[in-house]
C-alpha cells in the first residue's frame, strides 16, 4: 500500500481521551488561560505531556495526565480543548468520533458537573459546525474515586443527550478497581439507559474482560488481555461485542508487552468486530494515520479492512440508528475511490 493515502482515508474513532490528546498549540493556550508557566520549547513541552516509549505500567502512563488536570478547570477551558481535539481528528479525514473524560477531574475549583459537561459538549457542537464532523460525548467515571462522587455526576449529567452526551465509561486504576468492585455504577448506568463501554484487559487481567461481557457491555476499551485466550475470544464473538484496540498505548504501558501479545491478529482471524483508535493523541504521539500506518507496517493491513473496521465502529457507535444509516452509506462512498 502507498501510505502517503492513509491520511485521506475516511476515518472513525471511538476511544480518544480530551485530556490525553490536546495540541501544543492548545496547551499553550489553555496554560495562559490559567497563569501557568510553560517550557519556551514545544519539545521541552512535549517531554511534559507525552509519555516515554515504554513506561513501567498503566498507573505510571496515567501520570502524565496530572500535567493537564490544572489547565482544565473554565468552562472557557473545556470548550476550547473539545474544539481542539476535534478539529485535528477533523485534520485526517474523521467523520464520527467519540471523545469522552472525566467531568470530576475538571472540578477541583467551582465547575459543576453539569457545567463541565456542557462546556465540552459547546466545545464540540462548534467543531461540528466548523468542520462537519459528527463529534460525540462520552463520560467517564474514575474506577478509583469515591463512588458518591460518581453517582453524584451521574445523576446530574443524565439529561444532557439532546446536547451530544451518548454514553458512558468507567476509566483509571483497572487493576485495582476491577468490573466487580464498581457493579453497582454501572447497574446505575444502564439505569438510565444510555449505553456504556468499559476500559477492559488493559492490566492483564482477562476475567476482567469475561466479567465485563456478563455485565451486558458489548463494547470494550482496549482487551488487551484477550491475547492467548481463545475461549474468551469465542465468547467475545458470540456476544456480538466490539473491541476499542489502541496498539501504541498498549505497548507503551505493556499491556501489550511486545508486538506478539497484541491480540489484533487472533481477533481478526475470530472474526471480532475491530476497530482502530489513538487512545490519546498527546500521551502516545499518535493520531488515526500514524495508527493505521502501524498496522499496514506491522500487520499488512488493506484498505478493505480499514473499510470493514471503520462500519464496525459506526455500527458499535453510540448515536442514534438513522445518523449511523447515514454515515455507513458516506463511508463507502467516500472508501469507493481507494478499493
Amino acid at each position: 500500500m502507498d501510505k502517503s493515502l492513509l491520511k485521506n482515508l475516511a476515518k472513525t474513532e471511538l476511544h480518544c481521551h480530551l485530556d490525553g490528546s490536546l495540541s501544543m498549540e492548545a496547551i499553550r493556550k489553555l496554560a495562559d488561560m490559567a497563569g501557568i508557566a510553560l517550557p519556551e520549547t514545544d519539545r521541552e513541552l512535549k517531554a511534559i505531556v507525552t509519555a516515554p516509549d515504554h513506561v513501567e505500567n498503566l498507573m505510571d502512563y496515567l501520570k502524565t495526565f496530572d500535567f493537564v488536570r490544572p489547565l482544565l478547570q473554565t468552562k472557557e477551558a473545556l470548550t476550547l480543548a473539545a474544539y481542539d481535539v476535534a478539529s485535528q481528528a477533523a485534520a485526517e479525514e474523521v467523520i464520527y468520533t467519540e471523545i469522552r473524560f472525566a467531568p470530576e477531574l475538571s472540578m477541583d475549583g467551582a465547575l459543576t458537573a453539569t457545567e463541565t459537561v456542557e462546556a465540552v459538549l459547546a466545545g464540540l457542537q462548534q467543531a461540528e459546525a466548523d468542520f462537519g464532523l459528527v463529534a460525540k460525548l462520552l463520560v467517564c467515571g474514575m474506577r478509583q474515586s469515591d463512588p458518591a462522587v460518581t453517582r453524584d455526576i451521574l445523576s446530574h449529567v443524565a439529561d444532557l443527550a439532546p446536547q451530544g452526551l451518548v454514553g458512558f465509561d468507567f476509566a483509571g486504576d483497572e487493576h485495582g478497581f476491577p468490573p466487580a468492585a464498581i457493579a453497582e455504577l454501572i447497574e446505575q448506568v444502564q439505569a438510565t439507559g444510555y449505553p456504556m463501554t468499559l476500559h477492559a484487559g488493559e492490566c492483564g487481567c482477562s476475567n476482567h474482560i469475561a466479567d465485563t461481557l456478563a455485565m451486558g457491555i458489548k463494547r470494550l476499551g482496549h482487551v488487551t488481555a484477550i491475547h492467548n485466550q481463545p475461549d474468551l475470544i469465542k465468547e467475545f464473538v458470540k456476544q456480538g461485542a466490539t473491541a476499542e484496540l489502541c496498539l501504541t498505548s498498549n505497548l507503551q504501558t505493556k499491556a501489550a508487552p511486545s508486538l506478539a501479545d497484541f491480540p489484533y491478529l487472533e481477533l481478526k482471524e475470530a472474526g471480532v468486530n475491530i476497530t482502530i483508535n489513538t487512545d490519546n493523541r498527546t500521551v502516545s504521539d499518535t493520531n488515526l494515520t500514524k495508527e493505521y500506518g502501524h498496522f499496514v507496517d506491522y500487520f499488512d493491513t488493506s484498505v478493505a479492512e480499514f473499510l470493514a473496521y471503520n462500519q464496525n465502529a459506526i455500527r458499535a457507535s453510540f448515536t442514534s440508528e438513522s445518523q449511523k444509516a447515514q454515515l455507513l452509506s458516506q463511508i463507502d462512498k467516500l472508501y469507493a475511490p481507494f478499493l
